[in-house]
């Protein structure tokens, strides 16, 4: 076991043959770990095992373990533990391994594999499959009838598919189709870092900006044995909580936008760009790129920048309480959120939902508590829960973690140290394999880097929190209204492109 953002050895990682590997995953995840990531890893050109990374939240600490190289197929591990579920259609799109007993197997990304097992790892030859072309499930019966929206959606957003099963206006079963947004990041950083690495994880997922380089950057600096100076890491965390602060704002306007309140829908959506702009006051961004580098930031905040912002961050939590406690105090409003998209603690824990989605079924996760990073190790915030596990409950923890983040950042100003902000050039220890868990504004981001003989990656791995969480919203609508779909989903407001890398 290892704590979050460090590196070990390839070497020094357990190998087990499939059957120990598979009930050793059984066993963790079933007294109560989580499977941050599960993924086929290449142990040469031919060879192909499958690596997972386990998170145990109570002692803080990440299992790594893998097993022997895999043949055509291995007995699937979904059947005893869902969350397994669409990582094991990821790797058997990617690698053309089948987990023989996976109840519903099919593509998630519709791309080429990687490399057949057994093949050449070079081979691009296979022929990809356009996305959203495959087979369906469907609900047969008297009165039953389809409803396929998108991928083109109306407004401007990413594209998605969703096929729905009806009885009337109640759905029965929604299937979510997505890899439209497939761009073939994972593959794009193998041999890195380069230049061109950094700007790519900028745009893994580009509301997602800071917390996704904020793990490329543990990564790197784990890798090299860096120690990032503790005022680069204040500025980091700011970044982090603003990030949160925008899009949780910008989350609750467009819920309230869902079931026509227009007082809170319209005041959110201008009180977000107040939050986006007090990340461009600390670089320029509105969405923070270019503020992080591997070793520190970028950019200085002097003592007026930092007057500035937390005279700004005032104001605009001001705005926001007075916006968003319409949405509480409105009967109409909580009726809507109060009997739409509910999903039981039960089945949130089974699939392995992160983020906001789980602690709204009252699940008491977060990284920054249980696998602190930075100043997170120094000044935790408190876990923000709500227990009913629907629309409202997802909204309300949106509301707490609002005014946390505001708390917290207003003591990091408070206390902001003197020093550097950057630290010396590192190397990438070679051979060595790490892991960065970083709590995005949508849950836990997984970044797992393994390096070759000459430090630079051989592989890279990027888990977004939509990956959790996609299959929790086709769960949320089961037994609701049709009607209920746009507001159950944006509840969620889950990633298309930070799914689809």
């Amino acid at each position: 076991m290892i704590p979050n953002g460090n590196a070990t050895p390839l070497a020094d990682i357990p190998e087990l043959e499939f059957a120990g590997f598979r009930q050793r995953v059984l066993e963790a995840t079933g007294a109560g770990a989580r499977i941050s990531a599960l993924f086929g890893f290449p142990t040469s050109a031919q060879n192909i095992a499958l690596m997972a990374v386990l998170a145990h939240d109570q002692a803080g600490r990440l299992e790594l373990l893998r097993s022997s190289p895999l043949s055509k197929s291995y007995p699937a591990l979904t059947p005893d533990c869902p969350q397994a579920h669409w990582f094991e259609r990821e790797v058997a799109e990617q690698w053309n391994i089948k987990p023989e007993g996976h109840p519903w197997l099919k593509p998630i990304r519709f791309h080429a594999p990687y490399s057949p097992a057994g093949g050449d790892s070079t081979n691009r030859n296979a022929a990809s499959v356009a996305p959203g072309v495959t087979s369906y499930f469907q609900v047969e019966g008297e009165e039953i009838h389809e409803v396929a929206v998108g991928p083109v959606h109306a407004g401007i957003i990413e594209p998605g598919h969703f096929r729905f099963q009806c009885h009337g206006e109640r759905v029965m079963h929604l299937e979510i189709s997505l890899g439209y947004q497939h761009r073939g990041v994972e593959p794009s950083l193998r041999g890195g870092p380069n230049v061109r690495t950094l700007v790519a994880m900028e745009a893994v997922a580009g509301d997602t900006t800071i917390g996704h380089t904020t793990a490329y950057c543990q990564i790197l600096e784990s890798l090299g044995q860096a120690l990032v100076p503790a005022r680069a890491q204040y500025l980091r965390a700011i970044a982090l909580e603003l990030e949160r602060l925008a899009n949780h704002t910008g989350d609750l306007g467009a819920l309230a936008g869902d079931v026509g309140f227009l007082p809170t829908a319209s005041y959110c959506g201008r009180i977000r760009g107040d939050f986006l702009n007090m990340t461009a006051l600390l670089c320029g961004n509105r969405f923070g790129r270019g503020l992080l580098i591997p070793g520190g930031v970028r950019f200085e905040a002097d003592a007026e920048r930092l007057e500035k912002l937390d005279t700004q961050l005032t104001a605009a939590f001001e705005d926001a309480t007075s916006a968003i406690e319409l949405l509480w105090n409105t009967s109409s409003v909580r009726a809507r959120f109060e009997n739409a998209g509910a999903l039981s603690r039960q089945t949130a824990l089974a699939l392995g939902l992160v983020g906001p989605a789980v602690r709204a079924c009252g699940v008491e996760q977060d990284v920054r508590r249980d696998f602190p990073w930075g100043i997170y190790c120094f000044s935790q915030m408190p876990v923000s829960t709500f227990p009913s596990g629907n629309v409202y409950a997802r909204a309300f923890v949106r509301w707490l973690e609002i005014q946390r983040s505001v708390a917290f950042i207003r003591e990091l100003i408070r206390t902001f140290p003197d020093g550097p902000v950057q630290t010396l050039a590192m190397s990438p220890a070679p051979q060595h394999l790490a892991v960065a868990l970083v709590e995005g504004w949508r849950g836990e981001i997984c970044h797992v880097a393994a390096t070759d003989a000459a430090g630079r990656f051989a592989f890279y791995k990027i888990v977004d929190p939509s990956f959790h969480n996609w299959f929790g919203l086709a769960m949320a609508l089961r037994e609701q209204q049709i009607s209920d779909f746009p507001l159950c989903n944006k509840s969620f407001n889950l990633s298309y492109c930070g799914h689809d890398l």
